[in-house]
């Protein structure tokens, strides 16, 4: 994603610019916000930089989308935050969207003049998305028990509003669910929102799944969704052994849940793409895969999708009208298209196995003595066990202005999980100020 004079990524621009908006909004006026249309032409940005700001603002509860009428300020989340409130101590939702890889991002704004430039009735001017549906379900075609199609292919403006739709089109509200821990918190909220009864996978002692206690618990209690990692579980970084997947495929066989499978950070596996997945052991009927663009192409595509063969959920994504830019989705499908996601994603695989076995090495030297972790298999952050309690608001303090991300263990699982757990994330592409961060993130961990 490109970046300002300031050098902050558009998205960040924007977000800055609608939170001032936010903080002087109006009841008189309901607290309506400006349009992605508008607010791309004020600020000279593109739909999906707008898009990806009012996304983040809608993830922490500030704005909330109305179908077919735009984003009104949360009025009741502006009067919970207190103005004089230390910022050091607000628990930080999620880390931060990764930016696009360059490369990708100038292929993106190639394609898009390109479209742009064309006249009539162009494809791209229909507004459907199904070239960029068609190229998903094409890309997640991998054998004849697995063959998907366009019509089996959902999007929508991010993750939590579609887990939402599909919920309440699945009737699942009160249901019960079971979830692999420590879970990505946007599903996790999402569940959780939308009143179902959320258990914990049993886990053995070396962090795998217990299959033993899962089919135990399957027996016990009236499962209707069970939530799993496609092949990376994270915050943990951990690739699933592809003997779980099969084990896990044939028990969930004899029984009727369905299976939501998170494939949103199955791209960041430092190995590259994994030769298995959950899903390939998974009857297509019952299965669900949740995905994001974001995780793929980066910032500038903050989109997340939905594979599915149940019925009346495409119905239920209609009426819920969600409004992703058509000049955008056709950029990305022909970016598939020609190969050129599978060459950003090697050169960003690569990138971020550099980054992360440079973030370890330091961590490991600075701060050793006090967390232990495992060095990961794929994604951007360090899941680290803390050798002694300690209250995460000091840890927030102490790297507060810093860009290392402390994220508190008990907002990836339910209530009293992980509580001596930290998800560490470096959110900037420079390494300078990181022994800075690190040293004061180690005086928080001994209480100075």
């Amino acid at each position: 994603m490109g970046r300002s004079a300031r050098g902050e990524f558009a998205y960040q621009g924007v977000y800055r610019y609608l939170d001032a908006l936010i903080a002087q909004a109006d009841y008189a006026e309901q607290g309506r916000l400006p349009s992605l249309r508008d607010l791309a032409r004020r600020l000279r940005v593109s739909l999906a930089t707008v898009q990806c700001a009012y996304s983040l603002l809608e993830r922490q509860g500030r704005v909330r989308s109305v179908p077919k009428s735009g984003y009104f300020v949360n009025f009741a989340e502006r009067e919970v935050d207190s103005p004089g409130a230390d910022a050091a101590l607000v628990l930080p939702a999620f880390p931060l969207p990764m930016p696009s890889p360059r490369t990708l991002e100038r292929t993106l704004l190639a394609h898009e003049r390109r479209l742009s430039r064309q006249g009539g009735e162009a494809t791209w001017r229909l507004g459907n998305g199904a070239l960029l549906r068609s190229a998903l379900a094409t890309r997640y075609t991998r054998a004849s028990g697995h063959c998907w199609n366009a019509r089996h292919v959902h999007l929508a403006t991010d993750v939590q509003a579609l887990l939402e739709t599909l919920l309440l089109a699945l009737h699942l509200q009160g249901a019960t669910a079971v979830v692999a821990t420590p879970c990505c918190w946007r599903l996790l909220n999402g569940l959780q929102q939308a009143g179902m009864r959320v258990l914990e996978a049993p886990m053995a002692a070396h962090g795998g799944l217990d299959i033993r206690a899962f089919a135990r618990l399957l027996e016990r209690e009236p499962v209707q969704l069970v939530v799993m990692p496609s092949c990376l579980s994270v915050p943990l970084g951990r690739l699933m052994p592809a003997q779980d997947q099969q084990q896990l495929a044939r028990l969930l066989a004899e029984h009727s849940a369905l299976l939501l499978e998170n494939d949103l950070d199955s791209d960041h596996c430092f190995a590259g793409p994994p030769a298995s997945r959950l899903r390939d052991g998974i009857d297509a009927s019952r299965l669900l895969i949740l995905g994001s663009l974001e995780a793929t192409i980066g910032a500038e595509a903050p989109y997340a999708y939905l594979l599915c063969r149940q019925p009346g959920v495409d119905e239920a994504i209609v009426r819920r009208g969600f409004l992703l830019p058509p000049l955008r989705q056709h950029a990305v499908a022909n970016t598939f298209a020609k190969g050129e996601v599978d060459e950003s994603l090697a050169a960003l695989r690569f990138d971020l196995q550099a980054r992360m076995e440079h973030l370890c090495s330091r961590i490991e030297l600075r701060l050793g003595t006090h967390l232990a972790f495992a060095r990961p298999d794929g994604g951007r952050g360090i899941w680290a066990r803390l050798n002694q309690p300690i209250d995460t608001k000091v840890l927030l303090a102490a790297v507060a202005g810093t860009p290392l991300s402390v994220i508190p263990g008990e907002l990836f699982g339910l209530k009293g999980s992980f509580p001596q757990h930290v998800l560490l994330v470096w959110c900037a592409e420079s390494w300078d100020g990181l022994e800075q961060a690190l040293r004061r993130l180690g005086r928080g961990l001994v209480g100075r």
